[in-house]
């Protein structure tokens, strides 16, 4: 073994376990291209990128060139309803891929949703693609246990969402894991340090345990991160020209309901504190927020309405007389038809929440949406991005229909927006200075030697 190597393999960032691209269609953009080549060659890699930037058939190409070089089948996850949109989108740009819903393997690349997966044999496939993954983000979660055990010793494996950890850096750690790259404990006790002094997930009385970096540690965490992962909001991230990719200006309004009878247990109304009472506070105004909805989508085009509780949906349903409500109890059947019929413009107005339909659908053919906020900040990030993505020509309206007691979840998910902000910012630098230090050493490997050596 050489020196190099040996340094190497000491080394906490990410190994190389793929191949050079044998398939590369023209009709790819310069980013997508370099995106695809890197994940291809990295083998089992995450694509952190933003709503509209392509992942769909970066995914595609990637399966199939696991497909051409191994003869073997591939897996894509999808959210609910996403996967008819990737088999039409593999359709056409003349990638064939079939749906499964029952386990049976129906071709060389098989799509099928999360909630499918335990119908499927692992053994059955050389590679998966988890579109949209940051289902799997949540370290207690059974769809992050269940995603991540069925990953193992599958040889390639690809990642790709939006939002990758949205609320916490730590939460990058499950991807890292489920990509067979380094543990998520391992992780935490790599490179964090936790208010317990403990490499234990849980702190005192069984409350989650705070962590933060430990000194100096900062720099190599994001190093480690960049050398799996590639993160882009926009073609310039990665170099290129953001000609095409400049979204229409989007318009947020916030329109406050009073509330008009005091909590249980109040003498006088008193804005609501704790998340108990802002949830009673939520309940007690279904009916005046339905109603300010209601009067925001009265008008010629088409209108998003998200909403989170059953009752809500139930009287947004009543009340728009040219609004569909998608249900989760709906079949997946109906689901997908009432969603094609609003991608197609046949449906004025569309009532879900966002854990239907919040992830990976397109509806760039809507302008306008309504929200009744809550303390997710990924719901409302992919939620506004259904509409507000690449491809929209409009400029986007939003009407956020809130309470006096929630005007503090409104300030959370700035905080938090603010948090992903400055995460974007951290990989797009370190993954810069990734990509160069890997130009370097392909030069050097190359026979490329500065003449001074």
């Amino acid at each position: 073994m050489e020196y190099k190597d040996f340094i190497q393999n000491k080394s906490d960032l990410a190994k190389s376990n793929g191949f050079h691209n044998i398939f590369m269609p023209d009709y790819l953009y310069d980013f997508q291209k370099v995106l695809t080549e890197w994940a291809i060659e990295k083998g089992r890699a995450a694509i952190f990128a933003d709503c509209g930037l392509g992942k769909t058939i970066i995914q595609l190409v990637w399966a199939q060139n696991i497909v051409q070089k191994t003869n073997k089948p591939v897996l894509i996850l999808t959210p609910l309803a996403v996967s008819a949109q990737t088999i039409r989108e593999g359709k056409k740009f003349g990638i064939e891929c079939n749906k499964s819903m029952e386990g049976q393997v129906t071709g060389k690349i098989v799509v099928t949703n999360y909630e499918r997966l335990h119908y499927f044999n692992r053994n059955d496939f050389i590679g998966i693609v988890g579109d949209e993954s940051s289902r799997i983000k949540n370290f207690d979660s059974v769809g992050k246990k269940a995603i991540t055990e069925f990953c193992k010793r599958i040889p390639y494996r690809l990642l790709c969402t939006a939002t990758a950890a949205p609320n916490d850096y730590i939460e990058l750690g499950t991807s890292s894991e489920a990509l067979g790259v380094m543990g998520y404990m391992d992780m935490l006790n790599r490179f964090f340090k936790n208010d317990q002094n403990s490499s234990s997930t849980k702190g005192l009385y069984g409350k989650q345990a705070k962590w933060r970096f430990k000194h100096h540690a900062e720099n190599d965490f994001w190093k480690w991160v960049t050398s799996w992962s590639r993160m882009v909001r926009k073609p310039s991230d990665l170099g290129f020209n953001d000609k095409g990719f400049i979204l229409p200006p989007m318009n947020i309004k916030e329109t406050v309901v009073p509330t008009s009878r005091p909590l249980e247990g109040k003498l006088f109304v008193e804005p609501a504190i704790s998340l108990r009472e802002q949830q009673e506070e939520r309940r007690m105004t279904i009916k005046e927020r339905c109603e300010v909805v209601t009067e925001k989508v009265n008008h010629n085009g088409q209108s998003l309405v998200w909403c989170h509780l059953n009752d809500e949906g139930d009287l947004l349903q009543e009340l728009i007389k040219e609004g569909k409500q998608i249900k989760g109890s709906d079949s997946d059947e109906k689901k997908e038809r009432t969603f094609l019929d609003f991608a197609n413009g046949d449906l004025k107005t569309l009532i879900t929440k966002p854990k239907i339909a919040g992830f990976g659908l397109n509806f760039q053919n809507c302008s306008h949406m309504t929200f009744f906020p809550s303390h997710s900040w990924e719901q409302f990030y992919q939620g506004t991005r259904r509409c507000w993505r690449f491809g929209q020509k409009n400029q986007v309206n939003i009407d956020i229909v809130t309470t006096e007691g929630e005007l503090e979840v409104i300030r959370n998910l700035t905080r938090k927006a603010n948090q992903a902000d400055k995460m974007f910012e951290k990989m797009v630098m370190y993954m810069n200075d990734s990509m160069h230090i890997e130009q370097k050493e392909n030069h050097i490997n190359n026979g490329e030697i500065p003449s001074w050596l």
